[in-house]
């Protein structure tokens, strides 16, 4: 098993199965580019998932590579998503939840929220995670038009936590065909 220090994680990037090292090495140098030369990028249990710790703020390295794909699509060429984790935890219902009420203030009243959960090697129970986390929460579901989306990445022990917005999340080849329409 893999060694991370999962409190200081705060980018999950995706990509293809067996093309990890590519991807670890088109992520530095979009780093690089942002001034961090020494972030810590590990490759984790699970095929095609790297976990990475930068002092580069999640959502400007989600907007260079935006940039990117507008000015030279080729560039990205392994990457398959940026995700941004605002706060990491054990995989306990308790601590999740409780994770997630720190980071509710960015909603207002009037918004609309998701709750998506993506989950790796864990028996932890969705429905009851979603559950304990909607009954606390007073605003509107919504799962089609959004406003936040309250995403639970679980990996085994540990969970990562972002209350985000859509655009928060890069998806590169959705954002390929979008500038190509």
């Amino acid at each position: 098993m893999y060694k991370i220090n999962f409190t200081i994680l705060n980018i999950i990037v995706t990509c293809a199965r067996h093309f990890e090292n590519d991807t670890i090495k088109e992520i530095k140098e979009l780093l690089s580019e942002l001034d961090d030369n020494s972030p810590e990028i590990i490759l984790s249990e699970f095929s095609g998932i790297l976990y990475i710790n930068t002092v580069v703020e999640p959502a400007k390295l989600v907007r260079k590579i935006r940039e990117k794909l507008e000015d030279e699509p080729w560039s990205i060429r392994y990457t398959m998503r940026v995700i941004p984790i605002y706060s990491v935890t054990k995989t306990d219902l308790v601590e999740i939840t409780e994770s997630v009420l720190k980071q509710l203030p960015k909603i207002t009243k009037d918004q609309t929220y998701r709750i998506t959960i993506e989950k790796r090697n864990s028996n932890i129970s969705s429905s009851d995670i979603i559950t304990n986390i909607a009954n606390r929460i007073p605003n509107k579901v919504s799962l089609e038009k959004y406003d936040w989306n309250i995403l639970i990445q679980i990996f085994g022990s540990m969970t990562g936590i972002s209350v985000i917005k859509k655009n928060e999340i890069l998806k590169i080849q959705s954002e390929k065909r979008q500038s190509l329409e």
